[in-house]
């Protein structure tokens, strides 16, 4: 059975605190979980899961085969994921020094890269709202208000952008200031001795 099939039934088995000590088991059930949710806001599964499984990691670089293995999807689904999610900035393709391959890396923080890169969307969006409001001229008043809202709400969170990435900055560096206590450690040592 692949790592993915066993992940996906723990999910239909409602396994939602993870799956006790087993690593692998909890890796998988946090995959599935994972792609669960991505492919609820309209995203492919399979690059759901891809990008789960690199979330867990142990590696900082992975090869094509180990993401197919570990993600539990087929190989030709990680090329095509991996072409999307470069463009979305998930992750980028490093050289390995082992062959002439390339492996596949997230970075540290992917959702401050994802923020970064979500100023191309919003624009985009906005733009397309700007071109029906212009060439469509005879729509009624509750399209041109829905795309009046659109136009403005794209606008709205894009001059926002700048003060929400230095916010994310500022937070992560005050997080890397104090000391972040292993949550494990911290409960076991305040039960104190068995």
């Amino acid at each position: 059975m692949t790592q993915g099939v066993r992940g996906e039934r723990a999910l239909e088995a409602g396994a939602v605190d993870g799956a006790g000590d087993d690593a692998e088991a909890f890796r998988d059930d946090f995959v599935a979980r994972f792609a669960a949710y991505w492919q609820s806001q309209g995203r492919p599964k399979a690059e759901g899961r891809i990008v789960g499984y690199l979330l867990v990691a142990d590696r900082d670089a992975v090869s094509a085969e180990a993401v197919a293995e570990g993600a539990g999807v087929s190989r030709g689904s990680v090329s095509q994921s991996v072409r999307r999610l470069r463009e979305l900035g998930f992750v980028t393709l490093v050289d390995s020094p082992d062959s002439r391959s390339r492996l596949i890396s997230m970075d540290e923080d992917v959702w401050g890269g994802f923020l970064r890169n979500e100023r191309s969307y919003l624009r985009q969006q906005r733009d397309l709202a700007a071109s029906a409001l212009e060439r469509l001229p005879d729509l009624g008043e509750s399209s041109r208000t829905r795309l009046h809202n659109m136009y403005d709400y794209m606008t709205w969170l894009d001059g926002h952008h700048d003060v929400l990435l230095e916010h994310w900055e500022e937070y992560k560096a005050a997080r890397d200031q104090r000391t972040r206590p292993d949550p494990v450690t911290t409960d076991a040592e305040s039960e104190g001795p068995a």
